[in-house]
């Protein structure tokens, strides 16, 4: 359907001649749709977006407002599972977004938990896969060629560098930083820079990225003693928390250091 032919079409949407915009798809009444791009029918784009060039976006999806979608982007196709019997699971991207050139983000999976999010002011580089399943956060970057597995939990404001893999059902922590050309196998702290392949290694706080979020000194030297408990002392996770209770002044990040170690993990937490 040509851009002419919707209806309900607003004087500044702009849908290029050879784009295809399926029957039934919701759009925004200042939605930009450039040249070759296709857009299904159950999906709806919210106000502000720019899906650039030869972009694909499918399947029950939903993306905010004010995203840019680059060239040859693929979102909310079916998922790389084999499980998978085209199940009607979804895709729901917040605002303002920017997903760069060949970015791939797989709706999610009925024995997961039916349903893929992206939250708000992400940046996925060139190349990253977002597989079924996975949970990011809000201010998440993933540089060129990462790839999640699904099941994957991002916290708010974690980095993940260029051609890293990180393992399904795999936690990163919020405002965590994964070095580039890395494998994580087991969930990631918060506020921890972890590098590595066969053998991973936590190098500590992400002391730049704390202090580019404005995190108090106070609040980063609480954490700091917060990571000497739990990975210096040779204490057990119980013993550890314990201590870091009784020692570590008590800031909201302590807390959520301390919550994310005692919680349910499938994987094992790097230490």
């Amino acid at each position: 359907m040509s851009g002419a032919e919707l209806p309900g079409i607003g004087e500044k949407m702009q849908i290029h001649p050879t784009a295809v915009v399926a029957p039934g798809a919701e759009l925004a009444s200042d939605v930009v749709i450039e040249a070759y791009s296709i857009i299904g029918p159950n999906v709806t784009i919210g106000a502000g977006s720019v899906v650039g060039p030869h972009a694909v976006i499918d399947g029950i999806t939903e993306l905010g407002s004010n995203n840019r979608v680059f060239p040859f982007t693929s979102l909310g196709l079916p998922p790389q599972d084999i499980t998978y019997r085209d199940e009607k699971t979804r895709l729901v991207i917040g605002n303002d977004n920017i997903i760069r050139e060949s970015v791939t983000i797989s709706r999610g999976t009925e024995r997961g938990k039916g349903i893929t999010r992206i939250g708000n002011g992400n940046f996925l580089m060139a190349y990253t896969h977002v597989a079924h399943d996975c949970v990011l956060g809000d201010r998440v970057v993933m540089a060129n060629s990462a790839t999640l597995g699904g099941h994957v939990e991002v916290g708010d404001g974690a980095v993940i560098g260029g051609i890293v893999a990180i393992h399904q059902f795999v936690r990163i922590g919020e405002y965590s930083c994964v070095g580039g050309f890395s494998g994580m196998r087991m969930d990631v702290p918060p506020y921890m820079l972890v590098v590595g392949g066969d053998e991973v290694k936590v190098y500590g706080p992400n002391l730049i990225g704390l202090k580019r979020n404005n995190f108090s000194d106070a609040t980063i030297q609480a954490i700091k003693k917060c990571y000497r408990i739990f990975s210096r002392s040779g204490l057990t996770v119980k013993e550890a928390v314990e201590r870091a209770r009784k020692e570590v002044e008590p800031f909201p990040e302590v807390g959520k250091f301390i919550e994310f170690a005692v919680s349910s993990s499938k994987r094992g937490v790097y230490r």
